[in-house]
C-alpha cells in the first residue's frame, strides 16, 4: 500500500462535505443572532408582558412569515417550530394516525420515518406497507405506490422528498395527487430539500411537511419546522400539551395552528438563528445557489467515478439531486476512508448507512457497512472540490492490488 500524506505535515484548511448532515459554515448574520439574542437576556417567546417580549413574538412572527414566503405556504400560521426534523415527524406521525389506519411508505426513508411506524405498528395496529425504488435511478416505484392506494383504504402516505444516502429527489408532486385521489394524505420528510433547492408546497400538494433547520435551511442546530395545510387541524391531535403563551385561561391545549402544535418554552437562540439565515437565503435566491451546488455535485460524480476503484450510487446528470453523492473505494472500508479523508487531507465527510438502512439493503451496500458521503453546500468553491478528488484519488491508489 502506497504512504498516505499526514496533514500535520502539510496543513491545509478543514473542507466541510456533510452539509446534508449539517451545514456548515453559516451566514454571519446566523452567528451574530444568536449571540445577540443570548446576550440581551434570553426572553423566551409569548411569557412577557414587557417589550422584550414584545421583541421576541416579533420576531417569531417574522421567521414564520419568511418560512411561509420561502416555502409558499397559505399563511404563516401553517408553520409550528420543532426541536428537529425527527420531533416533527413524530408530531405528525403521531398526532395524524388513528388505530388501524393503513400506512404506505418507502424503502428510501430515514430512521425518523421507519422507527416511529415500526413502533406504532405495534401500538396502533397499522397497516404499514413499504415499496421499493429502483437501483439504477434511485427513484422510488411511483407504479407500486398507485397500486397500494388502489388496493384498499389508506389514511397516510409517507414520502422522504430526497434520499439522504443517493441525493435524488422524488416526484413528490405526482405522489400527493395520486394520495389525494385515492383520499389518503401525504406527509413529505424534506430534511434534505427545504432550503437546499426551490420548493413551493402549494405547488408540491402535500397534506404535512417537516424538515430540520440546520440543513439546508443554514439555521442552528436544535431548530426545525412543520407545515400543515389548512383544514387538517380538527384531524391532527397535539402530542406535546402544555403552556403556550395563549389562551392561557383554557385547562385544555388551543385547537388552532400554530400554538396546538408549540407547548413549551421555544429555542429562542436557535430561532433568532434560523431567522437570520432565511433572510439569507431569500436574499441570495434558493434556485442560484441549488444551480452552484449541482454544478459542483456534477463534478465531483464525473470525476469520481472516472478513478478505478470507485463505485458511484446516483448519477446527478440523469435524475434531480439535492446536492448528494455517495460513494464507495473498492478495498476499503467507508468508515476508514473517511477517517483517512479527516486526518490526512482535512475533509469532512460523512460515512456508513446514514440512518437509511433499506436504501443501502437496496444498493447491496448494507453488508460493507454503507458509503462515503459528500455533500457540499453554498460556501464549497471549486478549490475544495479539486482537492477532495484528488485525495480520493491518492487513497484509491493507495488501496489498489496493484500498489
Amino acid at each position: 500500500m502506497l504512504p498516505l500524506p499526514d496533514i500535520a505535515d502539510n496543513p491545509i484548511p478543514t473542507i466541510y462535505l456533510d452539509n446534508a448532515a449539517t451545514s456548515f459554515p453559516k451566514p454571519e448574520a446566523v452567528y451574530a443572532d444568536v449571540d445577540a439574542w443570548t446576550r440581551r437576556g434570553g426572553i423566551a417567546f409569548g411569557r412577557g408582558s414587557h417589550s422584550a417580549g414584545n421583541e421576541a413574538a416579533q420576531m417569531v412572527t417574522v421567521c414564520r412569515s419568511r418560512l411561509a414566503q420561502l416555502l409558499n405556504a397559505e399563511s404563516s400560521d401553517r408553520i409550528a417550530f420543532t426541536f428537529n426534523c425527527t420531533d416533527g415527524l413524530n408530531l405528525l406521525l403521531r398526532g395524524i394516525l388513528r388505530s388501524g389506519d393503513r400506512v404506505i411508505t418507502t424503502d428510501l426513508e430515514h430512521n425518523s420515518v421507519l422507527r416511529p411506524l415500526q413502533q406504532l405498528q405495534s401500538e396502533l395496529n397499522l397497516d404499514v406497507v413499504r415499496v421499493g425504488f429502483d437501483r439504477a435511478t434511485g427513484i422510488v416505484n411511483e407504479a407500486a405506490i398507485n397500486n397500494e392506494l388502489s388496493k384498499a383504504a389508506t389514511r397516510l402516505v409517507v414520502l422522504n422528498h430526497a434520499s439522504n444516502v443517493t441525493g435524488v429527489i422524488q416526484p413528490a408532486k405526482s405522489i400527493a395527487a395520486a394520495a389525494q385521489s385515492a383520499g389518503a394524505l401525504c406527509l413529505l420528510d424534506a430534511a434534505q430539500t427545504i432550503g437546499h433547492l426551490p420548493v413551493d408546497l402549494q405547488d408540491i400538494g402535500a397534506d404535512l411537511m417537516a424538515t430540520a433547520g440546520h440543513k439546508g435551511l443554514l439555521g442552528p442546530l436544535g431548530t426545525g419546522l412543520i407545515y400543515v395545510r389548512a383544514g387538517l387541524d380538527a384531524e391532527l391531535r397535539p402530542i406535546r400539551c402544555g403552556g403556550t403563551g395563549t389562551v392561557s385561561e383554557l385547562l385544555s391545549q388551543p385547537e388552532t395552528m400554530p400554538s396546538k402544535l408549540e407547548s413549551g418554552n421555544m429555542n429562542m437562540p436557535g430561532l433568532a438563528g434560523l431567522n437570520a439565515a432565511v433572510q439569507w437565503l431569500l436574499q441570495h435566491d434558493i434556485a442560484v445557489l441549488h444551480d452552484q451546488v449541482t454544478t459542483r455535485v456534477l463534478e465531483l460524480h464525473q470525476k469520481l467515478s472516472a478513478i478505478s476503484g470507485i463505485t458511484t450510487y446516483s448519477n446527478p446528470a440523469e435524475t434531480s439531486n439535492a446536492g448528494i453523492i455517495s460513494f464507495t473505494i473498492n478495498g476499503v472500508d467507508s468508515h476508514e476512508a473517511a477517517t483517512i479523508l479527516d486526518q490526512s487531507f482535512g475533509i469532512q465527510c460523512r460515512a456508513g448507512l446514514h440512518c437509511a438502512p433499506l436504501v443501502h439493503e437496496t444498493l447491496g451496500t448494507l453488508a460493507s457497512g454503507g458509503t462515503i458521503r459528500f455533500s457540499p453546500g453554498p460556501f464549497t468553491t471549486d478549490e475544495h472540490i479539486a482537492a477532495t478528488v484528488q485525495a480520493v484519488q491518492q487513497i484509491a491508489r493507495a488501496f489498489s492490488p496493484a500498489s
